[in-house]
Formats: C-alpha cells, structure tokens, sequence
C-alpha cells in the first residue's frame, strides 16, 4: 500500500473532474458560443454529442489499453491529451473546429477515465479502498453542484477577454495537476500485470464507433436539413452496421481473443432490460438539462450565470438523492429506482405546471421546487442503478457488463441531445431579428418536458424488468 495514497488519489480525482466538468459545462455556455462564433443550432447540440458519442465509442477500448499497457501510463496519456485538446477549444475559430476538438477532448477521457478505479484499488488495497470510495462520491457530488455554476460565472466574468473559451481555459491547471502529481505518486504498472494476450480490438472500436455515428448523426442534421432521404438512410443503415459489429465480436471471442464486449451479458433479460433502461435514463437527464438550460438563455434571455443559479436547485436534489441511494439500496433494491422516478415524475409534473402558470414571466424562484424535486430523484437512482442491473449475471461477466453499460450510458447522452434538442429547436422556430419569441420558447420547453414525462414512464417500466435486489459486494 502506497505511503502516498491519498495523494495518488487526489491526481485521480483531478482526471476524474476534467471530464465531470467538460461532461456539463456546454450546456450552460452554448448560446455564448455561438454569438461568438456563429454556426447553426445543430452546430450547438453537436458541441455536447460530439463528446459524449467519442466517449461512448473509445470508453471500452480504453479499459483494454490499461490492461495492456499499465493504468498509470495511460491514464497520464489520456489526461496530456485531454489538456492538449482543451487548449484547442478554447482557442477554436469556427463551429467546425470546436466540434472536431469536442470530439478529441471525448476520445481521450475514454483513455483516461477508465484507469481510475483501478488505480484506486493498487494504491489502497482490497482492505483499505472503500475509504477512498467515500471520499470519491462526494466529491464527484460537489463537481456536479459547482460545475454549471462554475461555467456561468467564468462566461459572465469575461476574464483577460476570455468569455466562454474559460471554461475550456480551466482545464489546464486540472490537467496539469493530474499530471505532475499522477506523474510522481501513482504506483507504476509490473509487467507481470501487462495482458497483451487478447489485443487490441480496432475492427470493432471502428464499426461499433460507425454504427453509433449513423444512429446519432441524422437525428441531430435532419431537422435542420429538412430530413432529407440520404439521413433516413444513415438511421436505416445503423442497425446492420451494429449487427456486424456483433457478428465480429463473437467470432474475436470464438477465436480466444479479447472482445470489446461480451456478448453473452445480453442473454440475461434483466441485462438487456438495463441496458434499456440506461439509454432511455441518461438520454432523458442529458437532453433536458441542454434543453433547459437553452430555454433560459436563448428563449427568456438570462445570462449564463442567472441560468445556471436558475438549475442549481437540480444539482443539490440530485447530490442529496445520491446520498439518499446509497444508503438505502442495500434495504430497498429496485425500488428505490421506482421511488427516484416517481420523484422525477413529480417534479416534471410540477414543472409543467409552473410553465402553463407563469409563462413568460417565468423566474429562477420558480424552478426550485420543481427541479430540487426532480434532481433529488434522479440522483437517487445513480448510486445502485449499474449494481441492480448486473445483479442477474455471473461473476465473470460482472466486469464485461459494467463496461459495456458505461459506453452504452454516454451513447444514450448523445441521443437525449440529438432527439430533445431536436424537438426543441424544431418547436421554438426561426429567430426574428437574431431573437428567439419567448412564446415560442415556452411551448418548446413545455414540448421537451411533454417527451421528458414520456420518457420517464417508460423507464419506471423497464424498472420492473430488473433485478430485486442490488448485487453484493
């Protein structure tokens, strides 16, 4: 065990943090960007799927790289990437560039982040690493609070000029952090440990990374592009492309080589039920949070730091939801899932209500019920949701599964921006004179929170197809 652990552990939190931050951040300073840089509003929504549809291609072949060649090295690989990339956002001159170094930035939290967790256990120990997870958790928690808040104030601050490119700015004392001290104090790689075995799997990273890119792409381009036939096509095309991407993983497998998923977790029903589950959960939080956040900006004119004050009620219901979840899964299992989106259900509801009450006139004092409301139940329903799932299949598809689940989660943030940006812009309409009508804005929002509710029933469904219970530690 490493005299230095918590140290090592601070250099964790701090890659961790780079993609918390640059998960969210986005959302609050969209409407900024493009006055500054111009570019469709597809070119916004492309802005935050660019990075979570990179992240949901490279996440599983990033665990594989850190099996082969050391966490420590590649970890300290993904975060020079990842603060190389955020230096190119920030200096971007185009919509175009910043979508390409968005999508770079993803790319490399995929190397980086899945050496965490095992990086964790080499400097703790077995004996000692639930002391680290407990410090984890609540930090993770307070980066969600203070992140968007964090976006609003360095956008409004307009630091040296700056304005939005701050956000990407504050990458680099994070990452150099990570760095130097990641450097220094995180056990290196034995090369007993390096399993080469299997290989590298760039076939399947390739056609997985295709189909997902057909899936999400003409869902963001179409509605602007008038749904032309070549983007129902691409929709169409997506699903045979994927098949292959199947048909080559099993063979890798019959083969005795690594795939990048097992294929066999999906003959569990309550599996599939959960990997439902995750892209209807995450594409819902994720698209409306966006959606929310160009309500506020782009419909009723609040700046991005009034905006983000304006949802921050979100984030404490959801950090206090996550404590909640986590202390009461062991006793409650999947019904804690039931009672986080009946909350969520709640909160929608009275959402929904304060728009058709307030209207135009709408106020940030407005939003705090509904959204501590709906945050506190979806932060419940964090903590166990990936133990509940893999509950039903065996042990040495545990870790297989939770892979493949996180990919699947940042695939479903992608399409929860592709489709609810959609059906925001395609309500609110063209802009008069560079301003949005706030009526119009308002029957959009209302539009999104309609599928929202939509979307959340559908999950309290699939809720029922999971496990009872909680898998043990």
């Amino acid at each position: 065990m490493s005299p230095r652990r918590w140290l090592g552990l601070s250099a964790v939190l701090a890659a961790t943090l780079l993609n918390l931050l640059d998960s969210t951040v986005v959302n609050v300073a969209a409407p900024a960007i493009r006055a500054d840089l111009g570019g469709s509003y597809s070119a916004l929504q492309w802005m935050a799927a660019g990075y979570t549809l990179a992240l949901a291609v490279a996440l599983l072949t990033g665990g594989r790289l850190g099996d082969m060649f050391g966490r420590k090295p590649v970890l300290l690989a993904g975060a020079a990437g990842f603060l190389a990339t955020s230096v190119a956002c920030a200096f971007a001159w185009s919509p175009e560039s910043l979508i390409a170094a968005r999508v770079a930035q993803g790319l490399c939290a995929a190397v980086m982040i899945p050496q965490g967790f095992g990086l964790i256990r080499d400097l703790f120990g077995a004996k000692d690493v639930g002391k680290a997870f407990a410090l984890l958790g609540p930090v993770i928690g307070l980066a969600t609070i203070l992140g968007p808040v964090v976006a609003g104030l360095l956008v409004d601050a307009d630091l040296f000029g700056t304005g939005w490119r701050a956000i990407f700015l504050i990458n680099v004392p994070v990452g150099a952090y990570a760095l130097v001290v990641g450097a220094r104090v995180l056990p290196a790689p034995a090369r007993s440990q390096a399993d080469r075995s299997g290989g590298l799997d760039v076939t399947g990273m390739l056609l997985g990374g295709l189909g997902m890119s057909m899936l999400v792409y003409p869902l963001v381009q179409g509605r602007e592009l008038g749904w032309p036939a070549w983007s129902l096509a691409l929709l169409a095309g997506s699903a045979p492309v994927l098949a292959v991407f199947a048909l080559h993983q099993l063979r890798r497998a019959r083969r005795g080589r690594t795939p990048l998923v097992r294929l066999s977790v999906f003959a569990n029903r309550s599996f599939s039920s959960g990997v439902l589950f995750v892209v209807v959960f995450f594409g819902l939080i994720t698209g409306f949070s966006l959606a929310v956040g160009l309500f506020l900006q782009l419909g009723l004119g609040y700046t991005p730091l009034a905006a983000s004050l304006a949802m921050a009620s979100w984030a404490i219901g959801a950090f206090a939801g996550s404590a909640f979840g986590s202390m009461a899964m062991a006793g409650l299992g999947r019904n804690v899932l039931h009672i986080g989106l009946g909350m969520m259900l709640a909160g929608l509801a009275a959402l929904y209500a304060v728009f058709e009450t307030a209207g135009t006139g709408l106020g940030g004092w407005h939003l705090v019920a509904p959204l501590l409301l709906f945050g506190a139940g979806m932060g419940m329903i964090f903590v166990p949701l990936f133990d509940i799932i893999v509950a039903g299949i065996a042990d040495h598809e545990v870790g297989s599964g939770s892979a493949a689940l996180e990919s699947i989660q940042q695939l479903g943030a992608s399409l929860g921006i592709a489709i609810l940006g959609t059906v925001f812009f395609g309500a609110i309409g063209a802009p008069a004179a560079g301003h949005f009508d706030p009526a119009a804005a308002l029957d959009a929002a209302k539009r999104v929170a309609e599928l929202t509710i939509a979307l959340t029933a559908v999950a309290f469904l699939v809720a029922f197809l999971l496990p009872r219970r909680a898998r043990s530690h």
